[in-house]
């Protein structure tokens, strides 16, 4: 009976990987506008978000192939991109579907990275982030 019990888990397990394999349309891609990597700029910075393939919505609403922006500044990509993003000075939420935002950031170098998620802040599957970009604030 054990044993059917975790067969039957193991199933279940692979049949919602299998769909949210599914989950990002073929082709999409966020990307940093503005700045560019290697910029030298002042504070406030101003970044603006780029997409294809998908579309914006406010986090809350539910339609395919669409989410929202999370900008993760000075930050790696989390290690679970499995669960809801947190909200910090690291990881910013753009639930209102925002596709630029205003940073201000203390004088030095500075990574900025986007990262798309759907209506509950969970990273689609396969994820759609951009490159990391380094950036220096000038003073």
């Amino acid at each position: 009976m054990r044993v059917l019990t975790v067969l039957l888990a193991l199933a279940g397990t692979a049949a919602c990987t299998a769909a949210l394999a599914d989950q990002t349309p073929a082709g999409a891609a966020v990307y940093i506008i503005k700045p560019a990597a290697g910029a030298r700029v002042k504070s406030p910075v101003t970044v603006v978000f780029g997409l294809k393939g998908m579309g914006i919505a406010p986090a809350g609403v539910k339609f395919d192939n669409t989410g929202h922006h999370h900008l993760l500044v000075d930050t790696a990509l989390p290690a679970d991109l499995t669960q809801p993003l947190p909200v910090s000075d690291a990881i910013r939420h753009f639930g209102k579907g925002q596709t630029e935002t205003t940073l201000e950031l203390p004088p030095g170098k500075h990574t900025l990275q986007l990262l798309f998620a759907d209506y509950t802040h969970t990273p689609f599957v396969p994820n759609v982030a951009s490159c990391r970009i380094t950036i220096t604030v000038t003073k």
